[in-house]
């Protein structure tokens, strides 16, 4: 017998690491449809808010077998670049704006002017800081000198903070680890720190508790920090359980976007990512309303990503739909005249919400 086994095994084909992974047999009609009308996008871990957001995308743009967003667990923003650069079979990924511009700069994984484009600026992360309340450690320079963790490897959070530390002159002793993890370690004084730069607010963040020992604390948005980089602010309201009612800690936060790879028009794979385009654009009022994640409310499809060329099909969309813009952007001036007046108009905040409700309003009254 073991002489038969191994003489069959001598008849197969020899398998390598890089021979090509075989096509699953006779998919029919059925089969053929699903993989044509499916597109990938890579997203972040469980506790990060790219995971969400690639989430809310399946569950508002699927429609059966005719169109599938099929979200894929990431390792998070530096790592999604180089699945959208690499990667076969991804598509579409979310990473952090300042990263695109460190790869053009570093070069590591290849010229990518070419091969990557945008599809849209999504919202924006912001910097948490976390310590023991303890510590002693009341800003990004105390952590001189001491282990801090910048999450996973090949993750946003550990590129950005990289890059933010070094504008700073902070040397610290890098770890890599998840933040559960890493909650553990600060517990046991095992690291001064951990740092995630995610969309508020992030999942793993909403766990803790001061009443647990923990503290986020503020980081200035000090002048190295200003050509990349955004202001921004953490509440109560967004963390409960360790920002005391009616305080605000103050810290950075850089900008999400859409990234997609740059194929040639007229190919198939241009074709799904057009159609993602052509689902995605018009459903933006969808994805602001509960239960999507609060960060879409600051998805703005029409703001430009500078030094980077957007999707081409993403392009023509706002070409095509910027005379409709600017026609409810008529409407949405007529709308606020009627409105009881405000001292100055209404704040630039509350004008963008107002309009985001005059467009839901305008789309239930077009369907009557």
């Amino acid at each position: 017998m073991l002489l038969t086994q191994t003489a069959a095994a001598q008849r197969l084909p020899p398998m390598t690491a890089t021979g090509p992974i075989p096509n699953k047999p006779q998919l029919g009609s059925l089969g053929d449809r699903i993989n044509s009308n499916t597109i990938a996008i890579i997203s972040g871990n469980l506790n990060a808010t790219y995971v969400t957001i690639a989430y809310d995308l399946s569950a508002v743009l699927d429609d059966g077998d005719e169109f599938r967003v099929l979200p894929v667990i990431g390792k998070g923003g530096g790592q999604n670049i180089r699945d959208v650069r690499f990667l076969k079979g991804v598509d579409l990924g979310i990473t952090q704006s300042n990263l695109l511009g460190y790869f053009k700069r570093t070069n590591e994984i290849g010229p990518i002017d070419d091969k990557i484009v945008y599809i849209a600026k999504l919202f924006n992360e912001e910097m948490h800081l976390i310590v023991r309340a303890d510590s002693g450690i009341n800003s990004l320079a105390d952590l001189a000198g001491k282990k801090v963790n910048f999450s996973d490897i090949g993750s946003g959070t550990q590129l950005s903070t990289r890059d933010i530390f070094e504008r700073l002159g902070i040397k610290a002793e890098e770890v890599n680890m998840g933040q559960a993890d890493a909650f553990e370690a600060l517990k046991k004084g095992e690291i001064a720190a951990t740092i995630l730069i995610a969309g508020k607010p992030a999942g793993s963040m909403v766990k803790l508790k001061a009443s647990d020992g923990f503290r986020v604390l503020p980081v200035a948005f000090d002048k190295p920090l200003q050509a990349d980089y955004l202001p921004a602010t953490l509440t109560a309201e967004d963390y409960p359980g360790l920002i005391a009612p009616g305080q605000k800690v103050e810290t950075l936060a850089v900008g999400a976007v859409l990234i997609a790879f740059n194929w040639p028009k007229n190919t198939d794979r241009y074709r799904r990512i057009q159609k993602f385009v052509d689902a995605f654009f018009p459903k933006l009022a969808e994805f602001q309303k509960a239960p999507r994640h609060p960060k879409w409310r600051e998805a703005n499809l029409a703001a430009v990503l500078p030094g980077w060329k957007r999707f081409e099909g993403a392009e023509e969309w706002l070409r095509s739909h910027e005379k409709v813009a600017d026609r409810e952007r008529d409407q949405f001036g007529a709308f606020l005249a009627q409105r009881p007046a405000t001292p100055g108009g209404p704040a630039p905040e509350d004008r963008d919400r107002l309009f985001q409700e005059f467009l839901t309003w305008s789309k239930a009254h077009e369907r009557r």
